[in-house]
């Protein structure tokens, strides 16, 4: 069993990094080594399958509706962002745009915050260096908040569900930590973001997305969290071998691997409810920290840098650092806060 698992957790570590098809498809990737590791571990039963059934539908819900609501209201939303930039000082406006996305990507979810995020840069002429810097500071502060609410993304989903707890458990457990971190992002943005005068205007419409693409979105998360519940499942038995006995400051700098796939699925694999409050805390501010230091570690980050162009090379080029610096304050607060 131990063997089988372990084979499924390093091919879902390093295919969605290594193989184009599968960081394509990440979803029914996942969806696929859910149902492999269940099966393996012997935890597929009834009450596993109604619970991956029943998990997904609050935060699909989310992005069907949010999506909607997108697309019907693109062109003025695309006209305000252009009054507002101009209505302010532009670094000003930069540093709230980072913050607001980040404080409400845990009620609009964070595929939708990213969606924003993208037509607000779509919409503002940026050279390269200063679009690359708001898309990287913006998705860690998405990243980050949506973790507040189970329907902001499927790690917050995943691990509400697993510990059975309620709707603001995670607010409750990392707001005090996430909060002032979105709003240091917004900070780090209006100081290191520099746009030239020349640079800033309207730019190209972006094209409005179709009813076919939200749909099938919808769908792909759908999968992707049920396959997350049975990929946690299935690797409960690991858990308890290899994990539950680790000190949380050990665990906190293993979840740097969320840089390299999506953190949500390493939540899935490691949160327990056999752990203590401490233990957890660690877990989720190490996998939402690092998540955002290289293009597969976040959604929002896959759909910025898919729709903008950016590299694998531009986004660690200035998201690991990012990532490490923030990781060693963390760890800091963690050492003396507890």
């Amino acid at each position: 069993m131990i063997l089988g698992l372990t084979i499924i957790l390093i091919l879902v570590l390093f295919l969605p990094f290594t193989v184009k098809i599968v960081e394509k498809n990440l979803e029914v990737f996942l969806f696929i080594m859910g149902i492999a590791a269940a099966i393996i571990s012997q935890k597929l039963d009834r009450d596993l399958i109604f619970s991956a059934l029943e998990d997904p539908i609050h935060i699909t819900l989310a992005v069907l509706i949010a999506g909607l609501l997108f697309r019907w209201l693109q062109e003025p939303m695309e006209k305000g962002i252009l009054g507002l930039s101009k209505a302010m000082p532009f670094r000003l406006f930069l540093a709230l745009v980072v913050i607001i996305l980040g404080l409400i990507s845990s009620v609009i979810t964070a595929i939708i915050a990213a969606i924003v995020l993208v037509v607000i840069v779509s919409v503002l002429r940026l050279d390269r260096q200063s679009e690359l810097r708001l898309v990287v500071l913006a998705c860690f502060s998405i990243g980050m908040g949506a973790a507040l609410t189970p329907i902001g993304e499927p790690l917050s989903t995943i691990a509400t569900s697993k510990l059975g707890e309620d709707f603001f458990y995670l607010l409750g457990l990392i707001g005090v930590d996430v909060i002032p971190a979105v709003i240091l992002f917004g900070i780090f943005t209006a100081i290191l973001v520099s746009p030239k005068e020349d640079d800033k205007g309207l730019a190209a419409s972006l094209e409005k997305e179709s009813y076919q693409e939200i749909s099938i979105r919808s769908i792909k998360i759908y999968l992707f969290v049920m396959g997350l519940t049975l990929l946690g499942a299935g690797f409960e038995p690991f858990i308890e071998r290899y994990l539950l006995g680790l000190s949380h400051y050990v665990l906190y700098w293993i979840n740097m691997i969320s840089a390299i796939l999506d953190n949500a699925t390493l939540a899935a694999a490691e949160i327990s409810p056999a752990m203590d409050e401490p233990t957890i805390k660690a877990i989720l501010l190490g996998l939402i920290i690092s998540g955002g230091m290289l293009i597969p570690g976040n959604i929002p980050n896959i759909i910025a840098a898919g729709k903008l162009n950016i590299t694998s090379r531009e986004w660690a080029r200035f998201g690991v650092p990012v990532g490490l610096i923030a990781m060693a304050v963390y760890f800091v607060v963690i050492l003396v806060f507890g």
